[in-house]
């Protein structure tokens, strides 16, 4: 029985715009559920219903302008296909980020890295080009209780001297140290003053942000930076993250954070005096600690893949 184009029409708005069942519009139809099938297909035929895939590169733009607007940053979303694993996310997050740093580097400049999950990954994604008098230094200690740290972040930093050729300034002390005394009395060290000194010279900072959550957990979460205490003041204080090892509150606070008096990276204030800072984040569980470093205000230059950038625009 022909069947004209207001009947397809009206079967097609009730499957593919209300979302109810096939076998709901067939009793709506007094028809089979084969027949709604059939006009579910005529439907597409003429032109009445159409599917259009938006792929994740077209999309991908869309997201950045949407960042930018909302947060006053540059953005670059990395496209990553939907089903994508954490690390692939993470991966991608990486070489974005490691090309946005390739534009922004060059000769005579100064960038400070702060060592975690992602920025590590950054630096396997480098594509080496030579620099004159370029330096790179590390924002925050990496010893804890376990270990000197200087493996794990000396190698970090190193690739990216490595990458550019770049002159390398290592930051070894601990990552929070035990008493804030011991934190002021280190501080006065002419050694230490120097690498303080490179660090406010900075033109560029690169940083992730530490949260509990997520598929790849934050090493400063996971690597015996942290003792039960520490976990509890957290708690108590409403933290949701860190950046380079300050912690941060929803709103971006960070003062008051008993633990921030003993670590050893950059407090908000001075991290804010770098021109460009660009923040590097993969995955949704990182969300509330990105949300709480662009509150803060520590973020010119972010680059998240798509699934992050979407949650981070719906988050309240």
């Amino acid at each position: 029985m022909p069947v004209d184009d207001d009947d397809l029409e009206r079967v097609a708005r009730r499957y593919w715009i209300d979302r109810v069942t096939m076998d709901v519009v067939a009793r709506e139809e007094g028809v089979s559920r084969s027949t709604v099938s059939r006009m579910l297909d005529a439907a597409r035929a003429r032109g009445i219903v159409t599917v259009t895939v938006a792929p994740v590169h077209g999309r991908a733009p869309a997201l950045a302008a949407a960042l930018g607007d909302r947060f006053g940053v540059e953005a670059v979303v990395a496209p990553v296909p939907e089903g994508a694993t954490e690390l692939a996310r993470l991966e991608a997050v990486a070489d974005a980020t490691a090309g946005l740093l390739g534009d922004l580097m060059g000769s005579g400049l100064v960038l400070g890295v702060a060592w975690g999950t992602t920025t590590s990954a950054v630096a396997r994604h480098l594509v080496a080009r030579s620099t004159v008098d370029a330096h790179v230094v590390q924002l925050n200690g990496a010893a804890n209780s376990r270990s000197t740290g200087l493996g794990y972040a000396g190698e970090v930093i190193d690739r990216f001297g490595a990458a550019w050729g770049a002159e390398v300034h290592q930051f070894p002390v601990p990552a929070f140290f035990d008493a804030a005394a011991t934190r002021r009395a280190m501080w006065r060290e002419r050694s230490v003053q120097g690498v303080l000194a490179l660090q406010q010279r900075c033109d560029v900072a690169l940083f992730g942000v530490g949260a509990v959550a997520g598929g790849v957990p934050s090493r400063v979460y996971t690597a015996g930076y942290l003792t039960d205490a520490d976990r509890l003041s957290l708690a108590e204080e409403h933290v949701v993250g860190d950046v380079c090892t300050v912690f941060l509150r929803a709103d971006g606070s960070w003062q008051g954070v008993p633990l921030n008096a003993r670590s050893s990276g950059p407090p908000p204030p001075v991290l804010r005096r770098i021109p460009r800072r660009v923040c590097a984040v993969a995955g949704t569980g990182k969300v509330p600690a990105l949300a709480a470093a662009l509150a803060a205000g520590l973020v010119t230059d972010l680059v998240v893949d798509g699934s992050t950038a979407r949650r981070l625009l719906s988050h309240r």
